[in-house]
């Protein structure tokens, strides 16, 4: 049978999005996908236990809540917004992929700055639309003015992949006005960083804040997300959702981990401190390393190929992710883990580099 002739001619040209390798074994060091290198929130856990236990295990066996009520009167009481702002999503790449379907209509625009996060022109090619990369200005800038094209939907991911770094929201005010089109805030990394563009939802302002439990939550493989919008636009982003997309135990273990402020705020400060270390490390080895807001750090070396580092940390089996995009010099992506760990992937480095590899 020959596929070719029912697929969308669109679909067979786009190359797709390639994630980063997920091996499946425990003997590697993985820190190639960004995830948060310590256990969730205990209370995460017990209530998914609970959702478990329950006598004939009544919510696996009906649907879940369709907007997720519960935790979004949770989300709203820590972020300080109305349960009508939240909209939930499997995963923020879920999200990203309602607002791509609901604002940009097929022969549509969508921006995004570049380099950044590669799903979004992705979501554009799904969508028959057309992606506009706009470089970064000096300094990991916004760029002013800001070149309009007619865009439909403007991808801003802050802080930034696979930078690590952060546009201040004084920027984004001065050129919100520019874009002439909706501004969505991909906060997959907020966690580790200094400031919210939240405010920018609660002014009013055509601004989606979008997030992830992934990385801050340490709840990559649970697959939850949602974003902060305009009440009136969250109605319509629920007529585009599937009308089930989170389950049971999602639900139960976001709302949980959202209300664990404690457990956050401890995390959070190992990983940055774990985060200072690697970049003080890979400084001292002769990396370019651009200063990270994320649980990450991307860097080069001037005498040594990516490429090749890439290759020979994956034969000591640590996995980090070789980012390549056109018009940069290839780079290498660190995801920030344990102390144990940074100082493994640093010490591998020292001795690969010492080798000539």
């Amino acid at each position: 049978m020959n596929w070719d002739h029912y697929v969308r001619p669109g679909i067979r040209a786009m190359a797709g999005y390639t994630p980063g390798e997920q091996p499946q074994t425990g003997s590697v060091l993985k820190l190639n996908t960004n995830e948060n290198p310590y256990p969730p929130s205990a209370k995460a856990l017990e209530a998914m236990r609970r959702v478990l236990d329950e006598p004939g295990a009544e919510r696996l066996r009906r649907y879940p809540e369709p907007f997720g009520d519960r935790f979004r009167d949770t989300a709203a009481r820590v972020l300080g917004v109305k349960p009508g702002n939240i909209l939930i999503g499997n995963g923020s790449d879920d999200i990203l992929t309602i607002l791509t379907r609901t604002l940009v209509p097929e022969g549509g625009r969508v921006q995004s700055l570049e380099p950044s996060y590669l799903l979004y022109g992705t979501l554009a090619s799904l969508q028959g639309a057309q992606m506009d990369e706009v470089p970064f200005g000096p300094g990991w800038s916004l760029p002013e003015p800001w070149p309009n094209s007619g865009a439909n939907l403007v991808f801003l991911p802050n802080p930034n992949s696979p930078s690590g770094t952060v546009v201040d929201l004084q920027s984004i005010r001065r050129v919100l006005p520019q874009m002439k089109a909706p501004l969505v805030l991909d906060e997959a990394y907020v966690d580790f960083a200094p400031a919210t563009g939240l405010d920018l939802v609660r002014e009013g302002l055509p601004v989606i804040v979008t997030r992830s439990l992934s990385k801050g939550y340490a709840l990559a493989g649970l697959r939850f997300g949602y974003a902060v919008a305009d009440e009136a636009l969250v109605r319509e982003l629920e007529k585009v959702k599937d009308s089930y997309n989170c389950d049971a135990l999602s639900l139960a273990a976001a709302e949980a981990a959202l209300g664990d402020g404690e457990w956050l705020a401890e995390t959070r400060a190992k990983v940055i401190a774990s985060r200072e270390h690697l970049e003080r490390g890979l400084a001292h080895l002769g990396f370019s390393v651009t200063p990270s807001q994320a649980n990450f750090v991307w860097c080069r070396h001037p005498h040594h190929v990516a490429k090749t580092l890439f290759d020979g940390l994956k034969a000591r089996n640590i996995f980090i992710r070789l980012m390549r995009y056109p018009g940069h010099a290839d780079g290498i992506r660190i995801t920030v883990g344990t102390p144990e760990g940074t100082q493994r992937v640093l010490d591998t480095l020292a001795d690969l580099m010492a080798k000539k590899v």
